[in-house]
């Protein structure tokens, strides 16, 4: 299995639909899905890496589909969804990656935040800071 979750919580229906759309988010970082990580994150999107450097949503997307960052495994560990009304969320959870990044093959665990909105019923992820 390629995403995996560890420790995860009770949770409502609506911070399932958030965790369901975080996994599919990771799923389509690890299979290259061009369409899919098109369609989950949000044009403003960025992202900010671990060393600080920040990337917009076409450079992410990018170096994913131009091999610069590969993807192949992903655990979710203790995942905490806060929700703000009915259309904002911040997930935060510690996610280990099994990773090959600009040249360096290795398994790293981030302590993410990710801030997402519903937009016409679904979830979107516009920013993603590590």
């Amino acid at each position: 299995m390629k995403i995996s979750i560890i420790n995860k919580r009770n949770l409502t229906d609506i911070q399932e639909e958030v965790l369901a759309r975080f996994i599919a988010f990771q799923e389509a970082m690890i299979e290259k899905d061009l369409e899919k990580l098109n369609e989950i994150i949000c044009d403003n999107y960025t992202l900010t890496h671990m060393s600080g450097k920040t990337q917009s949503k076409q450079e992410f997307i990018d170096e994913i589909m131009d091999g610069t960052l590969n993807y192949y495994k992903s655990t979710i560990n203790n995942p905490d969804i806060t929700l703000f009304g009915e259309n904002k969320a911040i997930f935060k959870a510690d996610v280990t990656l099994d990773a090959k990044v600009y040249g360096i093959k290795g398994t790293w665990t981030l302590h993410s935040q990710q801030t997402m909105e519903k937009i016409n019923n679904k979830w979107y992820i516009s920013k993603w800071d590590n």
